[in-house]
């Protein structure tokens, strides 16, 4: 049983392709532990006769030495939102949507399964993937393996979950403020927003709707090297995403192996935003020191940011027009009423966000957002990294219902999402980002470190969050399943 979590995608994966293991076995483990951790609600739908019959193929290309590809029968969890695998439910979160089933892979599956990936299932979300709490009425509330009480994060935490417990090597999840990040920092594990039009996404009733704020897809795994092979098999262009981008010319698993003293780092303890937890604080110094230790050039710096007020709410007004629009395309599509049907109060709540919006508001929004560019501009103009937390607390109550603190480090905050995290503000700004464990609380909670790149620049993200790999390693982190 601890084949999956003991061990990188890409050593099994070579030992598939070789015959020393057997990618069914590996399959079996797989469902035999998403059974055995059903109690995380990290699953909506496991796959399960799908897989084994998809993990036989592989291992019978194994016997003819044919190599299916890097992913050659990994069992791999794809986020329930905009990951799309044809005859497989697909929710999105949404109780009334329970029995929807996708009629086409999206671009994510079709990438993941031409490089020899088994699918599973698809993991637990928020409705619409629409905050940082991964709970809806589908399932219930997903909470972090380091404590039943507290959450998972969102709207990844089903994927963050699975692979905490070690159900997965490898999953998918997506981010539109923090939803790859800040469920990696409550589950200790690595999510990375790639830049902006590395990996492509196709929208099926409106391709450019992810621009405002920046919404992408990206890779979740346990350890830098399997985040870099998995981005390797998602990134590159695709004519049916408009922003899809040429993929540039790096080697995102080579980067793992870059020396940490060839590392330059800019440390930003809170972004000069918001009041950080001391427990937090503690733990990303402590990481920071570590890095600094082993070689790292590590200068603590001022980011030049917008007062809080204004680029939370430049976010907020983006955000709540992205969602109330995405929103209005169910219901055209589906004939939902958002009003009327069985849908969490914060969905209705985050649709509301984009009322009384108008478009002139909408485009100003980007006058604060070009500012906080800027900044993070001048700072990466000088370092190969901006260090920050990934969250300003402790991972926080899984209940929807039971909101967010209203008081970090002695100081009143206003309860809202954006308080709690230091993520959204590169999906403004669209630079690659990727939540890294930082270490554990005294209370053994799990902290993540925020590792921010130059556009493109996601090799120097992998660099970095190799190198804190190597001097805080948390394999033997997790707690028992």
């Amino acid at each position: 049983m601890s084949e999956l979590r003991g061990r990188s995608a890409r050593e099994l994966a070579t030992a598939v392709r070789e015959g020393r293991l057997s990618s069914l076995d590996l399959v079996e483990t797989a469902l035999t532990r998403i059974e055995a951790t059903d109690a995380l609600n990290a699953f909506i739908t496991v796959i399960a006769d799908s897989a084994r019959e998809r993990a036989r193929a592989a291992d019978r290309a194994a016997a003819r030495d044919e190599d299916l590809g890097p992913l050659h029968g990994m069992p791999v969890a794809i986020k329930d939102l905009r990951s799309r695998k044809a005859g497989v439910r697909n929710t999105m979160g949404l109780a009334p949507l329970a029995d929807n089933v996708a009629d086409e892979d999206s671009i994510t599956v079709e990438r993941l399964e031409a490089a020899g990936a088994v699918i599973v299932g698809t993991t637990n979300t928020p409705a619409l993937g629409h905050t940082i709490k991964t709970e809806n009425r589908l399932v219930g509330a997903t909470p972090t393996p380091f404590d039943n009480d507290r959450s998972a994060g969102g709207s990844s935490g089903g994927s963050a979950a699975a692979l905490a417990a070690g159900t997965v090597p490898l999953a998918t999840g997506s981010d539109i403020g923090g939803s790859l990040r800040v469920p990696a920092a409550c589950c200790n594990v690595i999510g990375l927003k790639p830049t902006f039009g590395l990996v492509p996404e196709r929208v099926p009733a409106d391709g450019f709707s992810t621009h405002s704020p920046f919404f992408v897809g990206g890779p979740m795994a346990r350890s830098a090297e399997d985040v870099a092979v998995l981005l390797d098999v998602l990134a590159g262009p695709d004519g049916r995403d408009p922003f899809s981008v040429p993929r540039p010319d790096v080697d995102y698993v080579g980067a793992t192996d870059r020396p940490t003293d060839d590392l330059s780092i800019a440390y930003s303890p809170n972004l000069d935003l918001q009041p950080v937890a001391p427990a937090v604080r503690e733990t990303v110094d402590a990481a920071v020191a570590d890095l600094a230790d082993a070689g790292a050039t590590v200068e603590t710096v001022d980011v030049s940011l917008p007062p809080y007020e204004e680029l939370s709410m430049a976010y907020v007004e983006q955000v709540g027009v992205f969602f109330r629009a995405f929103a209005q395309q169910l219901a055209d599509h589906y004939e939902l009423d958002f009003e009327t049907a069985d849908v969490e109060e914060t969905v209705r709540s985050t649709i509301a966000l984009g009322e009384g919006t108008d478009a002139t508001a909408e485009r100003l929004a980007n006058v604060p957002r070009t500012a906080a560019y800027d900044a993070v501009q001048d700072v990466l103009d000088s370092y190969d990294v901006l260090v920050t937390p990934t969250l300003t607390v402790p991972p926080y109550s899984k209940h929807l219902a039971d909101g967010y603190p209203t008081e970090i480090d002695g100081q009143s905050v206003l309860g809202v999402p954006t308080d709690v995290m230091l993520t959204w503000v590169f999906n403004l700004t669209g630079h690659p980002a990727a939540s890294v464990p930082a270490g554990l609380t005294d209370d053994g909670l799990p902290v993540g470190l925020q590792i921010v790149g130059e556009r493109f620049a996601e090799p120097d993200v992998l660099s970095a969050t190799a190198a804190l790999e190597r001097v805080r390693p948390w394999a033997g982190q997790y707690p028992p399943i």
